[in-house]
């Protein structure tokens, strides 16, 4: 028999750098439920939280949502969270958690992000140095790519980093 989670997230996958307002979409495996939604900053601290009613008639129901941003978040770094609350004790129940990026607080206004090959003797301050002007803002471009580095001084030629725009 296969597994079908209650609460599917489709958008935004782990690590995206999402936008202002933030667009979640999936699917769920309930009859007209109530899902929760949290965004949370790199220190837990809520951005914003709402409620919204999902399923229906069918197995599987599509849901959307937008969440514009009500605060800035604190840190670049963050999640959501899609999750249901049981009514036999108010717990938090099938929670879905998505890490994310923040794009605008990387650059404020956000318009997406642009893709970049690494060469051969790059480094993120020169890449900096070379798109935004200005060598000092490679930490923009270090945070927007925290799922595939942990130190800016390793990157490597053919690697695609995220460049915000």
């Amino acid at each position: 028999m296969a597994y079908l989670p209650l609460i599917a997230v489709r958008q935004p996958k782990p690590y995206d750098l999402v936008d202002d307002p933030i667009e979640i979409c999936g699917v769920s495996n309930v009859f007209e439920a109530t899902l929760h939604v949290r965004v949370r900053d790199q220190n837990g601290e809520e951005v914003i939280q709402k409620f919204f009613t999902a399923g229906g008639s069918t197995v599987w129901a599509n849901f959307h949502l937008e969440l514009p941003l009500t605060k800035l978040p604190k840190t670049a770094f963050g999640s959501i969270e899609v999750f249901e609350i049981s009514a036999n004790d108010g717990t938090e129940v099938n929670k879905v958690v998505i890490p994310v990026i923040f794009g605008r607080v990387l650059v404020n206004p956000y318009h997406g992000f642009s893709l970049y090959t690494v060469k051969r003797g790059d480094t993120l301050s020169a890449i900096a140095k070379d798109l935004y002007g200005n060598s000092a803002l490679f930490p923009r471009i270090f945070e927007a790519n925290r799922d595939q580095l942990t130190r800016p001084e390793q990157i490597f030629p053919g690697q695609v980093l995220r460049v915000p725009q």
